[in-house]
């Protein structure tokens, strides 16, 4: 795309900046979607035919508070809304609100495609967006371990191996001595590999990615092999218990907000506090500017004073920390035992959580939500019995993470050092 401007006899070609690109990639992508609901989603549909979402959950206050919608007529009016908005951003190419139109557009779509499933059909809405918070913890945990890491310039590549392990290690001891103990020991797991990463990456200067792998591939072996030695023979070792629910008073009652944010465990609203505890203390705090500073410069940092090498070694274990809190989710919490490769990729999940998130701690939080989306929506359809081939389903959360990757939600630039190990003159 060029725009001339001619002056006498000379033309003078401009080439257009790299956001205006994008912003004509996302306009495009848009007015496609939107032909794409009007002629699957609207077309596609029988007239006539209600999709009805529940808005409450049963047991509630408001149990039985429902909306009633026509699926075509829906459609319809959503693929307008996102021909409009395409229009929109293909007109004005430099505009500011290039990914806020992208994130309308992809709700819309998701809106549109869900009222496509449920067509005849009655769909819980407000279990799957609760599901949507529950799913996004470990995803958002990881996601944090990394932005730890990576803000000193460190790359963790092994959250997999620390989820897992720690996961593994608080069902033990878990089942042996209480769940409060479980998840003290799951959280010091991942802080022990996290010294274990930052010794490989900073003393010895190993390659990070290699030092990464090189943890999970003894996880994922370790794990595999204890588990079918020891737990498949000694189960009250794998019944460690689960933490439980709590509602918060007033806030719990509010509908459709309160079952989604207000009614969940303590890992739940522990991950919450963290983001907000995370984004002040890394932008308001000396702790923050040094840990930033170190990421960007470190022999800059050096020069005025600030340990790189402690300061490294602490986010790094500190990291690991949260790792084990996230692995301690995944089996206190949530399933209440332990399986072989429990994680399932969710490491590797949390590493485009914090590239999507732009190496933030509420961006982290986003698309966390949006990764824990994703794996809810997957397993919704499957109950509602989707013409969509289980494959296709199960793919849900990784091909959102390739999305994320490839960049569609504009270039990311990670801590200009990061990756290289810092040597001292």
């Amino acid at each position: 795309m060029t725009a001339e401007a001619t002056a006498g006899d000379a033309v003078v070609k401009t080439r257009a900046t790299p956001a205006e690109r994008r912003a004509t990639a996302v306009g495009i992508v848009l007015v496609l979607l939107g032909v794409f609901v009007f002629w699957v989603f609207g077309l596609g549909t029988e007239s006539g035919v209600n999709s009805t979402f529940n808005l409450s959950l049963p047991g509630e206050r408001f149990e039985g508070l429902t909306w009633a919608v026509n699926s075509r007529w829906l459609a319809f009016i959503v693929a307008a809304l996102l021909a409009f908005l395409g229009g929109l951003v293909l007109r004005r190419s430099h505009m500011k609100w290039t990914n806020l139109a992208l994130a309308i557009g992809l709700a819309l779509f998701a809106l549109a495609f869900l009222t496509w499933a449920a067509s005849g059909k009655s769909f819980n809405l407000v279990g799957m967006l609760r599901s949507t918070v529950i799913l996004s913890v470990p995803v958002t945990l990881g996601a944090l371990t990394g932005l730890m890491c990576e803000r000193v310039a460190v790359i963790n590549i092994a959250i997999e191996g620390q989820l897992l392990t720690a996961a593994f290690v608080g069902t033990i001891v878990g089942s042996a001595a209480g769940i409060w103990v479980g998840l003290i020991a799951a959280m010091l797991t991942g802080a022990l590999l996290g010294a274990v990463l930052a010794v490989l990456a900073i003393k010895f200067r190993i390659d990070q990615i290699i030092a990464g792998v090189v943890i999970n591939i003894f996880a994922l072996g370790l794990t595999s092999f204890l588990a079918r030695r020891v737990l498949s023979e000694a189960q009250d070792l794998n019944s460690p218990g689960r933490f439980t629910s709590f509602k918060i008073p007033v806030l719990g009652d509010i509908p459709i907000i309160g079952p989604m944010f207000f009614d969940h465990n303590l890992f739940v609203y522990a991950t919450f506090l963290l983001v907000i505890f995370l984004h002040f203390a890394l932008f308001f705090t000396r702790w923050g500017l040094r840990s930033r500073s170190v990421g960007e410069h470190p022999e800059a940092a050096d020069t005025v004073g600030i340990n790189v090498y402690r300061t490294r070694y602490r986010n790094v274990i500190l990291g690991g920390f949260i790792a084990g809190f996230g692995g301690a989710f995944l089996t206190l919490a949530q399933v209440s035992r332990f399986e072989e490769n429990l994680t399932a990729g969710i490491g590797f999940i949390g590493l485009a959580a914090m590239i999507f998130g732009r190496w933030m701690p509420l961006g982290v939080l986003g698309a966390g939500l949006v990764f824990g989306f994703a794996r809810a929506l997957q397993q919704k359809l499957g109950i509602l019995g989707t013409p969509i081939p289980s494959e296709f389903l199960s793919m849900t959360p990784y091909i959102v993470t390739i999305i994320v990757v490839a960049g569609v939600v504009g270039r990311a630039r990670p801590p200009a050092a990061d990756g290289k190990p810092y040597i001292k003159d």
